[in-house]
């Protein structure tokens, strides 16, 4: 079996071919089990990898596989996806169906729109403020509002965080990470680290693979949960704002975030095709 596939990379900044994440999109998915998804994303080992498929809902299904295991939704992917759907439709707005739900997708030359895949829901924080400050290796008075898991399509912690500064000093511990950041929605560790202080404003995500933290340069799953935190916690609408992520690893990503005043949440990101080619199976 010949598999075509593309590689594109989203949330990139300006002309930079190698900003933003990266992601593998296969155009052709129907003729793959679940289990050969699951090994080419392993193969490929990047963040997330992408298969189309056809829908009788939407203008594609879309299954997300990391190297480990399968997602109901993620940011970066839907985002990617929606690129070469458009280009195969020739549609300036594309509907993707994900497990987590139908997401709309206004594909545009300066960044694709998605709308979050579900209304937020949100849950406390077991762990104290300490404990979490001693997770990401910061101060305890680093972290400056009250953090708590969202989720908009899949669950992660939202720590809001004093400063920027605060924010690139962070050095997460790989063992209370997976103590305190750990979701069971997701059987996953992870942080989401949001400072408001600067324009952009300064955010980074962590999450852990085989016992070691990993930085994430793009999150847009994140992002839309931020929107959600920020309807949680009562904040004013409508909300507009940048976030900058990756700067740290090499992979400088800006991140567009709106919260409607009826609440909608909507994810904007600049993708960039690098090239394509065929996996034979």
């Amino acid at each position: 079996m010949r598999c075509a596939y593309r590689i594109v990379n989203v949330f990139t900044v300006g002309s930079d071919r190698f900003s933003g994440n990266p992601l593998c999109v296969f155009e052709e998915g129907a003729g793959l089990t679940g289990e050969q998804m699951q090994a080419l994303a392993r193969q490929l080992n990047l963040s997330e990898t992408t298969f189309i498929l056809p829908s009788d809902r939407a203008d594609a299904r879309v299954r997300i596989f990391t190297p480990g295991f399968e997602m109901p939704f993620a940011g970066h992917p839907t985002l990617g996806t929606a690129s070469v759907v458009a280009a195969r439709t020739g549609k300036d707005q594309v509907v993707l169906e994900l497990p987590a739900g139908l997401v709309p997708v206004t594909i545009a030359p300066a960044g694709n729109t998605l709308r979050a895949a579900q209304a937020p829901q949100t849950r406390p924080v077991e762990a104290s403020r300490a404990d979490l400050a001693a997770m990401v290796g910061l101060p305890v008075d680093a972290i400056s509002d009250e953090p708590r898991w969202v989720s908009t399509g899949v669950e992660q912690l939202v720590i809001p965080i004093a400063t920027a500064a605060h924010v690139r000093a962070a050095k997460p511990v790989p063992e209370l990470l997976a103590r305190w950041g750990f979701s069971s929605a997701r059987d996953e560790a992870m942080a989401y680290l949001v400072a408001r202080d600067t324009d952009p404003w300064t955010v980074r995500f962590f999450f852990t693979s085989h016992g070691a933290v990993v930085e994430d340069p793009a999150t847009g799953s994140a992002c839309a949960n931020l929107g959600g935190y920020w309807l949680a916690t009562g904040q004013p609408l409508p909300l507009r704002a940048t976030l900058a992520q990756g700067d740290l690893v090499g992979r400088p990503s800006r991140l567009g975030l709106e919260v409607a005043t009826d609440g909608a949440i909507y994810v904007t990101g600049a993708v960039i095709e690098l090239g394509g080619g065929v996996f034979e199976i």
